[in-house]
């Protein structure tokens, strides 16, 4: 597919620091491909400068972590504009889910060819989008507690790190389920409905069969955090089996109600709730990858 205009939207505050724009210019200089650019600001995010801009550029290029891709998602969302991911960001779990080079020239030069485009499932939760997952409980206390310092030093790792210290202090939290309408009690100690299988590695997903474009959403619940559960989930994760120390489900729709407010992770942000109402969209939005 040939593109006469693309419009970058660039999250400055995004984890890499790198010339983004001379990355731009470089490649796209002598090219008949026109382009612009904009900048997030902080009461200016990638939703915001999509929503202004769509229809009148081919394709919508957002340079940033999976924070700023699903926001410019959830703007393009019902529309015809596609979207091209440069991943800028600490774990660009979205890139490694599509297998987008993570190298911003390479990732550029995959705009100009060598493409197609790919029809992706988006999630809603209380009519917020996410393309990746909502996390409750240790894998949102593993975002919600991660050092900026530590990140900028060791990347991704830092996750890994903080989850380590968390899961030692968790405290399981009783969830009311209502699955595609059945209803389930359980207490866990942590709760992902999650719509990409990618764990931040690129090949490995938190558990084999997970897809971004079956129209379907995973609910995967841990009920305990003894070391015997953690080294099953840890070993499978890498062999990519199922394991009986986690509970699955698949579905469309998922309620979940908490006896008190808890904080939880969308993608990469920060919200709290006692109530949360999930359903997935399929094939929600058109984004560009490897052909």
């Amino acid at each position: 597919m040939k593109f006469k205009h693309i419009h970058f939207i660039i999250n400055p505050a995004s984890g890499k620091e790198e010339p983004i724009l001379t990355y731009i210019n470089q490649v796209f200089d002598g090219s008949a491909i026109k382009w612009d650019v904009s900048v997030t600001q902080r009461h200016k995010n990638p939703g915001d400068i999509a929503k202004k801009i769509i229809g009148k550029t081919d394709l919508i290029a957002v340079y940033g972590g999976d924070g700023s891709v699903t926001d410019t998602a959830g703007a393009l969302h019902g529309t015809d504009t596609p979207m091209a991911v440069i991943p800028g960001g600490t774990a660009n779990v979205m890139a490694k889910q599509l297998q987008i080079p993570l190298d911003s020239i390479s990732a550029l030069e995959l705009i100009k060819s060598h493409h197609k485009l790919k029809a992706v499932d988006m999630g809603l939760v209380n009519g917020h989008p996410f393309l990746l997952r909502v996390n409750l409980g240790i894998m949102a206390d593993m975002i919600l507690q991660a050092d900026r310092g530590l990140k900028d030093t060791i990347g991704q790792l830092a996750y890994g790190y903080t989850a380590v210290k968390t899961m030692v202090n968790a405290t399981p939290v009783k969830y009311k389920l209502k699955i595609d309408g059945k209803e389930i009690e359980e207490t866990a100690v942590s709760l992902t409905i999650t719509n990409s299988g990618n764990i931040g590695i690129a090949g490995l997903d938190m558990l084999p069969g997970i897809s971004i474009t079956d129209g379907l959403l995973d609910v995967i619940l841990m009920g305990d955090n003894d070391l015997t559960s953690v080294l099953k989930i840890a070993g499978n994760t890498l062999l990519q089996n199922q394991t009986e120390a986690l509970k699955h489900w698949r579905c469309k729709n998922i309620v979940i109600q908490m006896d008190a407010e808890q904080a939880f992770i969308r993608d990469d942000c920060e919200q709290k709730a006692k109530k949360l109402t999930i359903k997935v969209v399929p094939a929600a939005i058109n984004i560009l990858v490897p052909r």
